[in-house]
């Protein structure tokens, strides 16, 4: 499915996160080993916001990166978007917060006027979108000047002895645990292989580059399969 296009693509992803909502954050902890808490933690840091910042989580889920601003930044405000109201709602059961303000919005048409936000953040976001530049677009247009960007995504990683293992993890293992304890191993295939097809960590930063973004670096991590980008407008 990963090959999919345009509206079908979007079809699909929305109702892929809606059936795997209720394992999700599990499933994140145990395919990362848990470190993905120590990357939205470093994501968040590096958005430097002001006192009572404005800050979009785009994509978010069930609210993990809308959390850990407030508890780095707890007197920012927090916006937390994303298209499919199944996360949203369990993140809103498990995770109930006043600061917290959840908006069901679609990433290529943003809900939010121009020059709103102070940044803009996004975890597993960028690889599902139909149109990755109109989604770097539509964030960069809602942040204010000299706002901040962050990414966390899975990136294609480099060819290396690693490699045999870094397949088979994501080709078996990741599918295996995705039937046994989601029981969607469509899902769990799917997002393997949304990785494999996905640009590599250079070619996001170049993408970043073309849609306006200043100062855009990044940071690989987990052997090369998962990769921070950031930037400025």
């Amino acid at each position: 499915m990963a090959n999919l296009s345009g509206r079908d693509r979007a079809n699909y992803v929305q109702g892929m996160f809606a059936r795997i909502a209720p394992r999700y954050d599990l499933m994140n902890r145990l395919m990362t080993a848990g470190q993905d808490i120590a990357w939205r933690r470093d994501v968040i840091r590096r958005t430097v916001l002001p006192k009572s910042g404005r800050l979009l989580d785009l994509g978010a889920g069930t609210g993990d990166l809308g959390r850990e601003t407030l508890r780095q930044f707890p007197e920012s405000q927090v916006v937390l978007a994303d298209f499919t109201i199944q996360m949203m709602r369990i993140g809103l059961l498990r995770h109930h917060s006043d600061k917290l303000n959840w908006s069901a919005s679609d990433a290529l048409k943003l809900p939010f006027p121009a020059q709103s936000f102070d940044a803009v953040v996004s975890g597993f976001l960028l690889r599902n979108v139909s149109d990755l530049d109109g989604t770097l677009q539509e964030q960069y247009r809602v942040l204010k000047p000299g706002g901040r960007i962050g990414c966390l995504d899975t990136t294609r990683p480099r060819k290396s002895l690693l490699t045999p293992l870094i397949n088979f993890h994501l080709n078996v293992v990741i599918p295996t645990a995705g039937e046994v304890l989601a029981r969607e191993p469509d899902a769990y295939t799917y997002l393997p292989a949304s990785t494999e097809q996905f640009l590599d960590a250079e070619q996001l930063a170049v993408r970043m580059l073309a849609a306006g973004f200043k100062q855009v670096g990044f940071r690989r991590l987990m052997f090369g399969t998962i990769a921070i980008h950031w930037g400025t407008k």
